[in-house]
């Protein structure tokens, strides 16, 4: 082993230069000396003076030894290990909202690493049994000389093994789960593992995917060892909040964890030192059924503060939402008696067809039976042309939507259909990405006709055009679909509104002044609420 250098001095004992300086960092060569170090603080006599300096650090809510262990192991073999600890301040900030919820009889961090939230946790709740997991030796070195050095070790646990299958005895009180999980991509995650997220999720009769990172695996070892009236913080990846695998995770939020927050921490507030990665700080209490929890964004760490001061947002709603990260986009003040479009609307963008050529009507379509051609919006100019009101069909398109089941159709169409799914160029479209994801390659799928159409992106505010055609669309428009029945006069006093104050404001800007609305940026836009919507209708002439 190379002998620990710092400043060009060549030292036989890192140790006794700790006695002798004030910062670590730059004392240890190896892993071996940084472990070696930590055993040498639990000598009575010599490790003392050291245990009350590492102590001083840890008031300051400091952490040498977790930063001497991150500057010496690599950065990438750490962040495929999911070993990226978290900052002074979110641990304080987590630790606080805790004290506010809870006052526990038992914390848990079930990726402690160095131990930060642990001695955070131990001043906070001073009669506390503290248990740590962790399955780098190392780490549990680290976190079990830190937890001595601030002189919690009586009540402390260091268990180095693998949370997911870890049996943790109940107790009678309220337990704190609280922590970083590992974020390990799914790739490096065994199959023993994956088989164990989808047992485990079924149990609880909840979707699962391979995709999934290693956190959504602890979220949900969480939600399977916690007990109704314990309380949580957990600092992880914000993916989970809009990807497909993330639906175990948002469906536990609803259910069985009892979310009461989530806050995102911008890629440039660093929550993940080394990574430029958005995370999300989420809140529960197991077993509760919020009816609005809250949703909050930050740019920069110094920004967090009450982890439940947010945007609330109904728990139905969430559960009929597929993706969530919307929910912490700031928004501009909605005036009195408005609201967001997205509380009376569903916005969607048009379908995929994955070919225009071959699936919008044209000479090659000639033959096919006439019910599987549907008027369609295929260009924006269609809206544009239109004004206020779409009312000739003749001036749109046709796409050909084929049944999944084609033996729906006569003996005859289907010939037709089978002739027409035989010329080159369809049969060149089924290999396509896009057919080769749907449930039957033929078949479009078409969305309902939305009420109200809407442009996405011009050089101009959106259209709003009411469709009174019962035209479809496809991914040059947007659709409008009211969450509950609106009426006629209602829809129209909507469409009216929003044509008349619809600006380029909260659209994303391109190159060249394009301006692009994403179904929940344009879901973001403010309307008048439904009783107001009301009044506007009587007051017609």
């Amino acid at each position: 082993m190379p002998p620990a250098q710092v400043e060009g001095i060549t030292l036989a004992s890192p140790m006794l230069y700790y006695e002798q300086n004030s910062q670590p960092l730059d004392v240890f060569a190896t892993e071996d000396d940084l472990y070696a170090f930590c055993s040498t603080l639990k000598e009575e006599t010599r490790g003392l003076a050291i245990r009350n300096r590492l102590y001083q650090a840890l008031l300051r809510g400091d952490d040498p030894l977790g930063e001497a262990f991150t500057s010496i192991r690599d950065a990438k073999v750490r962040r495929s290990d999911g070993a990226v600890y978290t900052p002074a301040k979110i641990v304080r900030e987590m630790i606080g909202w805790a004290r506010c919820a809870t006052n526990p009889n038992r914390v848990v961090d079930a990726g402690c690493g160095s131990g930060r939230f642990l001695v955070a946790a131990a001043t906070a709740f001073p009669n506390a049994k503290l248990i740590g997991f962790d399955t780098d030796p190392l780490a549990c070195e680290l976190a079990s000389a830190n937890l001595l050095s601030a002189g919690h070790a009586l009540r402390a646990e260091i268990r180095c093994e693998d949370f997911l299958r870890a049996e943790i005895e109940p107790i009678e009180g309220q337990t704190l789960w609280i922590g970083n999980p590992p974020y390990v991509r799914h790739h490096e995650i065994t199959q023993s593992n994956k088989d164990w997220l989808r047992l485990n999720a079924q149990r609880l009769g909840h979707p699962s995917s391979g995709l999934a990172g290693l956190h959504v695996y602890f979220l949900l070892a969480i939600a399977l060892k916690a007990k109704a009236g314990d309380f949580g913080a957990q600092i992880t990846s914000a993916e989970w909040l809009d990807v497909n695998y993330g639906k175990l995770v948002r469906t536990l939020f609803t259910a069985q964890l009892g979310g009461r927050s989530i806050v995102t921490l911008d890629a440039t507030a660093q929550p993940f030192p080394g990574t430029a990665t958005t995370g999300a700080i989420t809140t529960f209490e197991i077993g509760s059924e919020v009816a609005a929890p809250t949703f909050g964004r930050v740019s920069t760490i110094d920004q967090l503060g009450d982890l439940e001061i947010g945007k609330p947002v109904s728990r139905e709603r969430l559960m009929g939402e597929a993706r969530w990260s919307h929910f912490t986009r700031a928004r501009k003040d909605v005036p009195s008696g408005y609201v967001e479009l997205g509380e009376l609307c569903r916005v969607h963008r048009g379908q995929v067809t994955g070919a225009n050529a071959v699936w919008i009507e044209g000479e090659h379509t000639k033959g096919l039976p006439e019910q599987v051609f549907f008027p369609t919006v295929t260009k924006a100019k269609d809206l544009f042309a239109a004004g206020e009101r779409l009312i000739d069909e003749r001036l749109l398109r046709r796409v050909v939507d084929l049944p999944q089941d084609l033996s729906v159709l006569s003996d005859e169409e289907q010939s037709a259909v089978k002739r027409f799914l035989r010329r080159r160029n369809v049969r060149a479209a089924k290999d396509g990405y896009v057919a080769q994801n749907r449930k039957a390659w033929w078949s479009v799928d078409l969305r309902a006709p939305a009420p109200i159409l809407a442009t996405y992106m011009a050089r101009r505010p959106p259209s709003f055009v009411l469709n009174d055609v019962g035209a479809r669309h496809i991914n040059v428009a947007h659709g409008l679909y009211p969450r509950e029945p609106l009426g006629t006069e209602l829809i129209e006093v909507l469409a009216t509104h929003l044509r008349l104050t619809a600006s380029l404001d909260g659209g994303r800007v391109y190159a060249g002044g394009l301006t692009k609305f994403e179904p929940r940026e344009m879901e973001r836009l403010p309307i008048p609420s439904p009783s107001l919507l009301k009044e506007m209708v009587c007051a017609l002439p």
